[in-house]
Protein backbone atom coordinates (compact mmCIF):
# COMPACT_ATOMS: atom_id res chain seq x y z
CA UNK A 1 0.00 0.00 0.00
CA UNK A 2 2.82 1.91 0.97
CA UNK A 3 4.55 1.66 -2.74
CA UNK A 4 1.04 2.39 -4.34
CA UNK A 5 1.06 5.67 -2.34
CA UNK A 6 4.58 7.02 -3.00
CA UNK A 7 4.70 5.73 -6.85
CA UNK A 8 1.39 8.37 -7.09
CA UNK A 9 3.18 11.12 -4.85
CA UNK A 10 5.95 10.73 -7.30
CA UNK A 11 3.76 10.67 -10.28
CA UNK A 12 1.72 13.72 -8.87
CA UNK A 13 5.04 15.65 -8.50
CA UNK A 14 6.46 14.91 -11.86
CA UNK A 15 2.68 15.89 -13.43
CA UNK A 16 3.23 19.42 -11.11
CA UNK A 17 6.48 20.38 -12.61
CA UNK A 18 5.12 20.05 -15.62
CA UNK A 19 2.03 22.71 -15.78
CA UNK A 20 3.60 24.72 -13.02
CA UNK A 21 6.76 24.77 -14.97
CA UNK A 22 7.01 28.43 -16.06
CA UNK A 23 9.78 27.87 -18.39
CA UNK A 24 7.97 25.10 -20.41
CA UNK A 25 6.50 27.13 -23.27
CA UNK A 26 9.96 28.74 -23.75
CA UNK A 27 11.77 25.74 -23.88
CA UNK A 28 13.15 26.64 -27.49
CA UNK A 29 15.52 29.43 -25.91
CA UNK A 30 19.08 28.54 -25.09
CA UNK A 31 19.42 26.99 -21.68
CA UNK A 32 21.64 27.63 -19.15
CA UNK A 33 21.91 25.08 -16.67
CA UNK A 34 22.91 26.73 -13.07
CA UNK A 35 25.59 25.02 -10.63
CA UNK A 36 23.50 23.14 -7.91
CA UNK A 37 22.62 25.65 -5.03
CA UNK A 38 24.92 25.18 -2.28
CA UNK A 39 22.00 24.51 0.67
CA UNK A 40 24.88 24.97 3.90
CA UNK A 41 26.40 27.96 5.21
CA UNK A 42 25.45 31.70 5.06
CA UNK A 43 24.88 33.76 8.05
CA UNK A 44 22.42 33.01 11.33
CA UNK A 45 18.87 34.21 10.63
CA UNK A 46 18.88 36.85 12.82
CA UNK A 47 21.84 38.13 11.86
CA UNK A 48 20.49 38.05 8.13
CA UNK A 49 17.65 39.98 9.56
CA UNK A 50 19.74 42.80 11.10
CA UNK A 51 21.72 43.43 7.67
CA UNK A 52 19.04 43.54 5.30
CA UNK A 53 19.38 46.45 4.02
CA UNK A 54 18.32 48.77 0.20
CA UNK A 55 21.33 49.88 -1.60
CA UNK A 56 21.43 51.26 -5.17
CA UNK A 57 25.35 51.57 -5.58
CA UNK A 58 26.36 48.28 -7.40
CA UNK A 59 29.88 47.45 -8.70
CA UNK A 60 29.78 46.12 -12.21
CA UNK A 61 31.45 43.11 -11.40
CA UNK A 62 29.07 39.87 -12.49
CA UNK A 63 27.54 37.77 -9.83
CA UNK A 64 29.44 34.37 -10.21
CA UNK A 65 27.32 31.36 -11.69
CA UNK A 66 27.51 29.80 -8.09
CA UNK A 67 26.13 32.98 -6.54
CA UNK A 68 23.44 33.30 -8.98
CA UNK A 69 22.55 29.42 -8.47
CA UNK A 70 22.06 30.03 -4.74
CA UNK A 71 20.34 33.43 -5.19
CA UNK A 72 17.56 31.98 -7.42
CA UNK A 73 17.10 29.10 -5.80
CA UNK A 74 16.39 31.28 -2.88
CA UNK A 75 13.90 33.11 -4.22
CA UNK A 76 11.70 30.80 -5.85
CA UNK A 77 13.95 27.06 -5.90
CA UNK A 78 11.94 23.98 -6.00
CA UNK A 79 12.90 23.11 -2.03
CA UNK A 80 10.52 19.87 -1.36
CA UNK A 81 9.70 16.79 -3.48
CA UNK A 82 6.13 17.61 -4.33
CA UNK A 83 7.73 20.64 -6.28
CA UNK A 84 6.73 23.11 -4.05
CA UNK A 85 9.33 26.16 -3.56
CA UNK A 86 10.62 28.34 -1.23
CA UNK A 87 8.37 31.38 -1.42
CA UNK A 88 5.28 30.58 -0.48
CA UNK A 89 1.70 30.95 -3.01
CA UNK A 90 -2.05 30.90 -2.30
CA UNK A 91 -3.65 27.67 -3.31
CA UNK A 92 0.08 26.46 -4.50
CA UNK A 93 -0.83 28.67 -7.89
CA UNK A 94 3.46 29.04 -8.05
CA UNK A 95 2.08 31.40 -11.54
CA UNK A 96 5.29 33.61 -10.71
CA UNK A 97 7.84 34.42 -13.19
CA UNK A 98 10.98 35.78 -12.77
CA UNK A 99 13.34 37.14 -15.64
CA UNK A 100 17.01 37.73 -14.73
CA UNK A 101 18.00 40.82 -16.75
CA UNK A 102 22.29 40.37 -17.20
CA UNK A 103 24.76 41.33 -19.43
CA UNK A 104 24.34 38.32 -21.44
CA UNK A 105 20.72 38.40 -21.87
CA UNK A 106 17.55 38.55 -20.45
CA UNK A 107 16.76 34.68 -19.16
CA UNK A 108 13.42 32.99 -17.42
CA UNK A 109 14.32 30.96 -14.50
CA UNK A 110 12.81 27.47 -14.50
CA UNK A 111 12.73 26.44 -11.03
CA UNK A 112 11.83 22.79 -12.18
CA UNK A 113 15.21 22.36 -13.62
CA UNK A 114 17.04 25.23 -11.95
CA UNK A 115 18.30 26.83 -15.18
CA UNK A 116 17.86 29.53 -17.49
CA UNK A 117 16.29 30.20 -20.41
CA UNK A 118 17.34 32.67 -22.74
CA UNK A 119 14.19 35.16 -24.07
CA UNK A 120 16.22 37.93 -25.09
CA UNK A 121 19.76 38.70 -26.47
CA UNK A 122 21.06 42.07 -25.33
CA UNK A 123 22.42 43.78 -22.92
CA UNK A 124 19.79 45.08 -19.98
CA UNK A 125 22.15 45.99 -17.49
CA UNK A 126 22.24 49.49 -18.85
CA UNK A 127 18.54 50.19 -18.07
CA UNK A 128 18.87 49.27 -14.31
CA UNK A 129 22.72 50.20 -13.56
CA UNK A 130 23.28 46.80 -11.77
CA UNK A 131 24.89 43.73 -13.04
CA UNK A 132 21.77 41.97 -11.98
CA UNK A 133 17.97 43.07 -12.27
CA UNK A 134 14.96 40.30 -11.25
CA UNK A 135 12.00 41.01 -13.33
CA UNK A 136 8.98 39.54 -11.17
CA UNK A 137 5.67 38.67 -13.64
CA UNK A 138 2.38 37.51 -11.74
CA UNK A 139 -0.94 36.83 -12.63
CA UNK A 140 -3.22 36.65 -9.84
CA UNK A 141 -4.42 40.35 -9.57
CA UNK A 142 -5.22 39.89 -5.44
CA UNK A 143 -2.66 37.76 -4.85
CA UNK A 144 0.19 38.12 -7.30
CA UNK A 145 2.00 40.73 -5.62
CA UNK A 146 1.25 38.92 -2.73
CA UNK A 147 3.73 36.34 -4.29
CA UNK A 148 6.79 38.75 -5.98
CA UNK A 149 6.59 40.37 -2.37
CA UNK A 150 7.24 36.75 -0.70
CA UNK A 151 9.91 36.17 -3.37
CA UNK A 152 11.93 39.26 -3.05
CA UNK A 153 12.27 39.12 0.76
CA UNK A 154 13.85 35.90 0.35
CA UNK A 155 16.48 37.27 -2.35
CA UNK A 156 16.83 40.29 0.29
CA UNK A 157 17.69 37.80 2.93
CA UNK A 158 20.27 35.79 1.00
CA UNK A 159 22.00 39.06 -0.40
CA UNK A 160 21.96 40.37 3.40
CA UNK A 161 23.59 36.36 3.63
CA UNK A 162 25.75 36.49 1.33
CA UNK A 163 27.26 39.95 1.42
CA UNK A 164 25.42 41.15 -1.84
CA UNK A 165 24.01 44.40 -2.16
CA UNK A 166 20.30 44.83 -3.31
CA UNK A 167 17.17 46.95 -3.92
CA UNK A 168 13.45 46.69 -4.85
CA UNK A 169 11.52 48.68 -6.75
CA UNK A 170 8.77 50.06 -9.02
CA UNK A 171 10.91 51.74 -11.24
CA UNK A 172 11.91 49.98 -14.27
CA UNK A 173 8.76 47.63 -15.00
CA UNK A 174 7.70 49.16 -17.90
CA UNK A 175 11.42 48.87 -19.23
CA UNK A 176 10.44 45.43 -21.19
CA UNK A 177 7.21 45.22 -22.79
CA UNK A 178 5.20 41.76 -22.89
CA UNK A 179 5.82 40.81 -26.21
CA UNK A 180 9.59 41.64 -25.87
CA UNK A 181 9.37 39.16 -23.07
CA UNK A 182 7.71 36.69 -24.77
CA UNK A 183 5.11 37.54 -21.74
CA UNK A 184 2.20 34.45 -21.53
CA UNK A 185 -1.03 37.10 -21.35
CA UNK A 186 -2.10 36.84 -18.33
CA UNK A 187 0.97 37.66 -16.90
CA UNK A 188 2.20 41.33 -15.81
CA UNK A 189 5.56 42.88 -14.81
CA UNK A 190 4.87 44.08 -10.88
CA UNK A 191 8.17 44.94 -9.26
CA UNK A 192 11.98 44.56 -10.09
CA UNK A 193 14.82 44.18 -7.76
CA UNK A 194 18.59 45.01 -8.43
CA UNK A 195 21.63 43.00 -7.44
CA UNK A 196 25.00 43.20 -7.18
CA UNK A 197 28.17 43.78 -4.87
CA UNK A 198 28.15 46.72 -2.93
CA UNK A 199 30.30 49.93 -4.04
Amino acid sequence: MNYVKNAFLCLAAVVALAIFSPAAADAAGEVLSLPAPDKSGGKPLMQALNERKSSRAFKDDAIPPQQLSNLLWAAFGVNRPDGRHTAPTARNSQQVRIYAAMANGVWLYDPARHALVKVLDRNATSNFKAPLTLVYAVTDEKFGPMHAGAIFQNVGLYCASAGLANVVKAQGVDVFEGKELKLPAEYRIVIVQSVGFPK
